[in-house]
């Protein structure tokens, strides 16, 4: 693949500070957008000169993959958090003879070209008018909030919808949610900004849970509790502010994680007495082929305002000015250009 576009993750950011486990020396990047310039023998619905969206890896043939469920494939973690290497040990990126960890997410694409396979290089509908800015954050970002609500909580009309965290995740959900005819759709965050911006999207409520009980006031919200919440924001304890914001027989999907270590009490006496559910989420539950080109329709026909969360113009080579940006809060999804 040429990349034409790749947007920085927080995951990229905590493989690169250690926080996840990843073999080093790494080329890192799983939100890449580009254009096939070669195909193996074996591949067959790629085609050099097709536009992609490029996401996670799966083995494809897995009974979890068989089911359609790729973002549980039995490999998962050995695919996209391994050694940075083919699942068959060889290395397929080099440098002066030295193996370098170059399938991160089986994309590695900070970089001009990458390599990937054809199950999670997506082909583009060519009869949509999208750039390979907005491509690139659909394969694991946008996929992952969006796919929360779309693919696993399932918002019924007139429900309430709280999301913890603005960040691409959380944005991304709260937009997808504005799709639904859902009666209040909170966002809880400590940006200001991001505040304003998620009521632009769509909230009708938003909430700084700086100095107050941001539990109670979602109850105040909602009439007792959430009906269901989504954990974005990755910060430890705020899972347990979310669980126990939902209010009888309300569900809690969990996408945030602050490290392979983090973990939360949830009360059993809560759990059990109001019939609530927890589910754990990864990449939104979606099958990429499926999923993807979806996605695409809803951005191209601005259905889904991905611009409002991005900012475009930085190079490849400002990728720790893009990093910085997204560490003070100024930006929410900077997207680089090779």
């Amino acid at each position: 693949m040429r990349i034409e576009a790749v947007s920085v993750c927080h995951t990229d950011i905590s493989v690169q500070s250690g926080v996840f486990p990843y073999a080093m020396p790494a080329v890192l990047g799983h939100e890449g957008a580009g254009v096939v310039e070669q195909v193996g023998p074996e591949v067959t619905r790629l085609r050099p000169g097709q536009r992609v969206s490029i996401s996670f890896d799966f083995c494809g043939h897995c009974d979890r993959c068989l089911a359609g469920l790729p973002g549980q494939c039995r490999e998962y973690l050995a695919r996209n958090f391994g050694l940075g290497r083919r699942p068959d040990g060889s290395a397929n990126l080099w440098r002066d003879g030295q193996p370098l960890a170059g399938n991160f997410f089986g994309q590695s694409t900070f970089a001009g070209y990458a390599l990937a396979n054809e199950r999670n290089a997506i082909p583009v509908n060519e009869d949509l008018d999208v750039s390979p800015e907005l491509l690139a954050p659909l394969g694991c970002g946008v996929q992952t909030g969006s796919g929360a609500i779309l693919n696993v909580l399932r918002p019924h009309p007139g429900s309430t919808v709280v999301v913890f965290g603005a960040g691409t995740v959380g944005m991304s959900a709260l937009m997808a949610a504005a799709l639904l005819p859902v009666r209040r759709l909170i966002a809880v965050d400590v940006n200001a900004q991001r505040l304003a911006l998620a009521r632009d999207l769509g909230a009708t409520d938003v909430l700084d849970p700086t100095g107050i009980d941001v539990v109670a006031a979602v109850k105040d919200l909602t009439g007792g509790g959430a009906d269901y919440a989504l954990e974005a924001s990755g910060v430890e304890g705020v899972a347990l502010q979310a669980f126990s914001s939902l209010g009888t027989g309300g569900t809690l999907a969990v996408e945030g994680l602050a490290s392979f270590t983090s973990t939360a009490e949830i009360p059993l006496a809560d759990l059990v007495n109001f019939s609530k559910h927890v589910v754990g989420v990864v990449e939104g539950a979606s099958n990429p082929p499926i999923y993807l080109p979806y996605l695409t329709s809803q951005v191209a026909t601005g259905k889904i305002p991905l611009g409002r969360i991005m900012r475009t113009g930085y190079k490849l080579s400002d990728i720790n000015a893009a990093v910085a940006d997204m560490h003070n809060g100024d930006v929410i999804k900077p997207v680089l250009t090779p």
